[in-house]
């Protein structure tokens, strides 16, 4: 790859070395893009999140930290953390979350998460406004081989999430949650829907019910 930093396609997996991902990944341009490294491919992604993207992404962390606060499950959620396997691979979901005696396993001060030597997230979400068959197609792929031990892509457009547990170098959709025992994706789904017409308050008021009846 010659003079990367002025032709670089952003927004499409392109070939690249490790020293070329860095390098690039790390340019100041690139400051608020969000960078993915997978099989000698790199991932520079620039699109802009936008209001829709925002309201979703809030609403499933939300969703989840209320389960989680409801039910006495130990977590520690981060967004938009990075987490690095130099040479290999690297990824930055939208929200990932530690689970149980592994909440705090992170110590604060850390820039990259390097998988070398801290265990990678429980749990990793994808919300996808313009980026779906991607989240679906390689970004699967490279959070298979992290691994984390669930995958969530989050339909921007259509409402819809797509919940994966990994495992066995693969993965496979599930309908309810196995980090989160008893949160059923379907729950997820209607939390969106609902947030399209009401506020944060609102949603939260209807979950708390819902969340007693489990």
């Amino acid at each position: 790859m010659k003079n990367t930093q002025t032709i670089l396609p952003t927004d499409t997996w392109v070939a690249a070395n490790w020293d070329e991902f860095i390098q690039i990944s790390e340019n100041p341009a690139f400051a608020k893009a969000k960078s993915y490294y997978y099989s000698g491919k790199m991932l520079i992604e620039t699109m802009g999140t936008g209001y829709d993207h925002s309201c979703d992404n809030g609403i499933i962390y939300f969703a989840v930290n209320l389960y989680c606060i409801f039910n006495g499950i130990p977590i520690n959620g981060l967004i938009g953390c990075s987490f690095r396997k130099a040479g290999l691979w690297e990824c930055q979901p939208d929200i990932a979350y530690y689970i149980g005696d592994r909440a705090k396993s992170i110590p604060r001060g850390t820039k990259i998460v390097d998988l070398n030597q801290y265990s990678p997230p429980d749990l990793a979400i994808e919300v996808s406004d313009s980026t779906l068959s991607d989240d679906l197609g390689n970004k699967r792929l490279l959070y298979e081989e992290v691994p984390v031990t669930e995958y969530w892509v989050v339909d921007v457009q259509g409402a819809v999430v797509r919940a994966f547990t990994v495992g066995d170098g693969g993965s496979r959709r599930i309908s309810e949650s196995l980090v989160f025992p008893g949160l059923r994706i379907s729950l997820l789904e209607a939390t969106l829907s609902r947030s399209r017409e009401e506020n944060q308050t609102q949603v939260g008021t209807w979950l708390m019910q819902e969340f007693q009846a489990i």
